[in-house]
């Protein structure tokens, strides 16, 4: 039996500890329902120099502390080129499609945000929490997976961890942090 070193162990262990593995490519959504009354896919982004995906919902605290940051996120990085996307894959009634249209248009949301009622784009992704974002390279390959930032406290940030993902991405560079821990609600899978 072959030996792994304990480097080259743990190098994996890492490569897939935070859901999908970094450097893959990412998962394809399509034809799911947002809350602008369009079918979304990946594929409608081709021309976005980069895409944050962020899982989020309605109901939980930590998403909802969040979704400032998201609109104010979205419309600085849309004019550099960067597509943001919301998505709801939990099946509570606050978190489904009527509850998210609400939403959407009292918090104005300049993205899209979409819901896959089947959950399989969140299977897909692995992804665990609300809010759990994602960062795809201009060649949509997982570049970065976890927490938006280091606060759920806007005031207390320290560390903008897509923000600086995303820019390294624009400067023709992998981002120095590629994960960190999601923090909030679990999703709610079937």
């Amino acid at each position: 039996m072959r030996r792994v070193s304990s480097v080259a162990a743990l190098a994996l262990m890492v490569g897939s500890a935070w859901g999908i593995d970094l450097g893959a490519d990412a998962p394809a959504w399509s034809n799911l329902p947002g809350t602008d009354g369009k079918n979304h896919s990946l594929q409608e982004l081709k021309d976005a120099k980069a895409v944050v995906v962020a899982f989020t919902c309605n109901h939980c605290p930590v998403a909802v502390a969040y979704e400032d940051r998201f609109i104010a996120f979205a419309k600085e990085y849309q004019k550099k080129g960067v597509a943001f996307v919301a998505i709801s894959v939990n099946k509570g009634e606050s978190d489904q499609l009527p509850a998210m249209i609400e939403r959407a248009k009292e918090k104005d949301f300049p993205f899209p945000y979409i819901y896959d009622e089947s959950q399989k784009i969140g299977h897909d992704f692995q992804a665990e929490k609300t809010p759990h974002l994602f960062v795809l390279d201009k060649d949509r390959k997982i570049a970065y997976v976890g927490s938006f930032d280091d606060k759920m406290a806007a005031e207390k940030v320290e560390t903008h961890f897509v923000k600086d993902a995303v820019d390294a991405i624009l400067a023709g560079k992998k981002p120095a942090v590629q994960t960190h821990p999601a923090h909030g609600c679990g999703i709610r899978y079937e």
